[in-house]
């Protein structure tokens, strides 16, 4: 998970991210964070007077956009998109990474809500935009597949949960296993959404 930075700023709120995937809100120290991103400590009160729940929101904010721009570059990729090569492609950005790296990150839109979520409504209210905004390509890409509009949503957040949970046992079991079988069960299910309705609009039998 990383991406482009240039000023103090932007790199505070992406170590404050890396920080909080690895390590959780609570244990991410605003020193931390100014010394992860190689920033100049006065330069913290100045981009964020509203301290560490200002940076924490910012992280995850950032973090939902960060998926949600993943998912174009994951359909950019395929010559013939289909809705289970777009939830392998999901998977295998996480697989890719622990099979790398190790299981030391998880993603920090969820790490945030086990965190803050139930004493912060502000985070609370950030890590379900962020949901929202990573949600919405999917589901979009659904619908440009052949899904019906009014079940695209809901796949999307079966995608998402999906996947959410497969990175914590993934974690929990330092292995792979929990993320290539949701992405080898859930795949025919997702494709036949698609098919189901090609089928439907050209008048088929099953």
């Amino acid at each position: 998970m990383t991406g482009p930075v240039r000023g103090s700023r932007e790199r505070m709120v992406f170590s404050a991210a890396q920080l909080i995937r690895r390590d959780g809100v609570t244990a991410t120290g605003m020193r931390d964070v100014v010394t992860h991103a190689q920033a100049p400590r006065g330069s913290l009160q100045h981009h964020f007077p509203g301290g560490k729940q200002q940076l924490v929101n910012e992280a995850v904010d950032w973090a939902g956009r960060y998926a949600a721009k993943r998912i174009a570059r994951f359909l950019s990729e395929m010559p013939e998109p289909s809705p289970s090569l777009l939830f392998a492609a999901m998977v295998r950005q996480w697989t890719d990474e622990y099979q790398t790296t190790g299981f030391a990150g998880g993603c920090p839109v969820a790490a945030a809500t086990v965190d803050c979520a139930h004493a912060t409504d502000a985070t609370r209210q950030a890590a379900a935009a962020a949901f929202a905004a990573w949600s919405r390509p999917v589901a979009q890409a659904l619908t440009d597949m052949g899904v019906p509009a009014e079940q695209a949503g809901s796949l999307a957040t079966l995608m998402i949960s999906a996947l959410e949970g497969a990175i914590l046992i993934a974690r929990a079991e330092q292995d792979v296993r929990a993320l290539l079988t949701v992405a080898r069960e859930l795949g025919p299910l997702l494709d036949a959404a698609s098919s189901d309705a090609r089928r439907g609009s050209t008048g088929e039998s099953h």
